[in-house]
């Protein structure tokens, strides 16, 4: 679904992301976006790159992986649209535990568009 490119997996980006980017919140989710440090840098010939935070929170290990795995394929979809090597963390709250596919859809949207201004 997520090609490997385009996977957060350090830590300390996920940090970075979260710390120091833009960050916009929906019902279901926050939406952590940083931009490319440097336009002139290799940085912005990376791709962009999608990490996700479901925690405890959100309900037990299978409510948590169905969850994730709506995220992932709501993300995919909006890779093109994401700057190039741009860091995005999408955390999920309690709520999306009981969101539709549909309702995160449109809450990940919503939260994209407005820190994507």
């Amino acid at each position: 679904m997520l090609p490997a490119s385009n996977r957060l997996r350090r830590s300390g980006d996920f940090r970075r992301a979260v710390r120091t980017g833009r960050r916009a919140g929906r019902r279901a989710v926050v939406v952590h976006l940083l931009p490319a440090t440097d336009p002139g840098t290799d940085s912005a010939a990376e791709p962009a790159r999608v990490g996700f935070v479901v925690n405890k929170a959100v309900g037990n290990a299978v409510l948590r992986n169905r969850v994730h795995r709506r995220l992932r394929a709501v993300m995919a979809a909006q890779l093109p649209g994401l700057p190039a090597g741009s860091l995005t963390v999408v955390r999920a709250l309690p709520p999306s535990g009981s969101s539709s596919f549909e309702e995160l859809t449109a809450d990940v949207q919503a939260a994209l568009s407005r820190v994507l201004r």
